[in-house]
């Protein structure tokens, strides 16, 4: 029998016992804990094949059971999904928005390629997002265009595009700064992502050929992200990137990860 989505018992796997009152400090927390308790896993979506959005919408108790009691990862919309249904228990005013990721050569996917929350609170626009492997912002963003908001030796900030968007950009301590994706600022309806889009069909189809998977987790202050078999680890402002061509070492990262036994995982 499928366990009724619970607030207790959701703060105490982000490991959480301070104030419940829905503040900026709380949602920090919140926010950061989540990424390091619940990984992204992105075997699921590979399962999935090309109905990749057909649970877009997701059944708040039955992805609660798997994911915050069951212990699997998951993807961008149960995660934040899940952290969204956990924020408006707690009194939040919250919502979705969608984002295109910056692709390697700079361009950006498709705008519904990502699922993100947002959150108003006290006249000002946050934004969540606990589904994104990373490497991205650990804690919420406030969408002030061009405020620099470091994070654990990295900055973010958010800026205007011509083309109407805003795009979150980092940079690592002594770099430039990149894009990680970029969003419209309109409301969205997880009934969206349902309606046929070549684009997104495409995506989709991209996806289930790449055969490449993606883990990752927040680590306190920073991300480990594995990509098949390279290891992106972002670390007081500084990421590098590395190949695991020992399995061992491999299945350890992965455990670590995924938080399981290295045997299972």
């Amino acid at each position: 029998m499928t366990v009724v989505f619970d607030t207790t018992a959701y703060l105490k796997a982000l490991d959480y016992d301070g104030p419940l009152d829905p503040t900026a400090d709380t949602l920090r927390e919140l926010h950061r804990r989540h990424l390091i308790a619940i990984p992204y896993d992105s075997s699921l979506n590979t399962g999935r094949g090309e109905a990749l959005w057909a649970g877009v919408d997701i059944d708040v108790d039955a992805v609660f059971d798997a994911v915050v009691l069951g212990g699997r990862g998951g993807v961008c919309y149960e995660l934040n999904g899940l952290f969204l249904a956990l924020l408006r228990e707690l009194g939040y005013e919250t919502g979705l928005f969608s984002a295109g990721i910056r692709q390697v050569d700079d361009t950006f996917g498709p705008d519904l390629e990502h699922v993100l929350g947002f959150v108003r609170l006290d006249g000002e626009l946050w934004l969540i997002d606990v589904g994104f492997v990373g490497p991205s912002y650990l804690e919420p963003l406030r969408v002030v265009p061009d405020e620099v908001q470091p994070q654990f030796g990295t900055d973010f900030r958010v800026v205007r595009a011509d083309s109407g968007h805003h795009v979150v950009q980092r940079r690592d301590r002594g770099g430039d700064w990149r894009a990680v994706y970029r969003f419209h600022p309109r409301p969205r309806a997880f009934a969206d992502w349902l309606v046929p889009s070549p684009e997104l069909d495409r995506f989709a189809r991209a996806l289930a050929g790449s055969g490449i998977v993606v883990r990752g987790r927040a680590f306190e202050g920073g991300q480990r992200i594995l990509i098949g078999t390279r290891l992106v680890v972002v670390e007081d402002g500084t990421e590098r990137l590395r190949g695991l061509a020992d399995p061992e070492e491999h299945a350890r990262v992965l455990a670590e990860i995924l938080r399981k036994d290295a045997a299972t995982a």
